[in-house]
C-alpha cells in the first residue's frame, strides 16, 4: 500500500500539516504515515538496523524540535522529514567511515528489512538478492535517489526538496538511476521491476 502526502488522500492531521500547521496532532499523523518508510530508507542506505533506528529517531526528534519553522511554501512535511533523515544518515555514514577499518562492518549496505519469519519462495529470494546487488552496484548518488523515491515514496517535487536540487534535476537523476538499475537487472531477467 502506497502512502502519499496528497491533500485528497490525507487524513485531517496530515492535511493540517500540509497547510503549514505542524502541531502535535499533525506531527503524530506524520509519524504514523512515515515512520516505516523512513526506517526502510535508513536501513537501505546504512545497512545496519541499529544505525537506521538511531537515524529514524534522530530525524523525528529534529523535526519535532524545529516544527515551528515549517514553511509549507517550501514543500511538504514528508519531504522535510526525509531531508532531515538524509542528512542524519549521511552524517552517520561519515562517522562510520572514520572508525578504524575493523570496526565498520555493515550488515548489508542495501538489504531491505525482512519481516520476522518471512519465508519467501526461492524466486522471491532471488529477486530480492538481484535487486539488492543491482542497487549496491549503483553509484551512491543514484542509489540514494532511488531509495528516497521508493522507500520514501516521495514525489519528484518532494525528492527535489529532500536533495536540495531542482525538480527537473531530480527527475533526471531518477531517470538515469533507473536506467542503470534496469541494465543491471537485465542480467537477472528482472527488467519489469525498474
Amino acid at each position: 500500500m502506497r502512502r502519499t502526502s496528497s491533500p485528497a488522500t490525507a487524513g485531517p492531521a496530515t492535511r493540517a500539516a500540509l497547510r503549514g500547521c505542524l502541531d502535535d496532532t499533525a506531527f503524530d499523523a506524520l509519524f504514523r504515515d512515515c515512520a516505516a518508510d523512513l526506517h526502510g530508507y535508513a536501513i537501505s542506505l546504512l545497512g545496519s538496523r541499529a544505525s537506521a533506528e538511531d537515524v529514524t529517531a534522530l530525524a523525528f526528534e529534529r523535526l519535532y524540535r524545529t516544527r515551528s519553522r515549517f514553511d509549507s511554501g517550501r514543500g511538504t512535511p514528508r519531504a522535510w522529514l526525509f531531508a532531515i533523515a538524509r542528512n542524519a544518515a549521511l552524517d552517520e555514514l561519515r562517522r562510520l567511515r572514520r572508525q578504524p577499518q575493523g570496526q565498520f562492518s555493515p550488515e548489508s549496505p542495501t538489504s531491505p528489512p525482512e519481516a520476522p519469519g518471512a519465508a519467501g519462495t526461492i524466486d522471491q529470494i532471488e529477486r530480492r538478492a538481484a535487486i539488492r546487488d543491482a542497487l549496491a552496484g549503483l553509484p551512491p548518488r543514484e542509489r540514494e535517489v532511488v531509495l528516497l523515491k521508493f522507500h520514501g515514496q516521495l514525489s519528484n517535487a518532494e525528492l527535489a526538496q529532500a536533495l536540495d536540487i531542482s525538480q527537473s534535476n531530480a527527475g533526471t537523476r531518477l531517470h538515469r538511476a533507473l536506467a542503470r538499475l534496469r541494465d543491471a537487472l537485465a542480467e537477472y531477467d528482472l527488467q519489469e521491476i525498474a
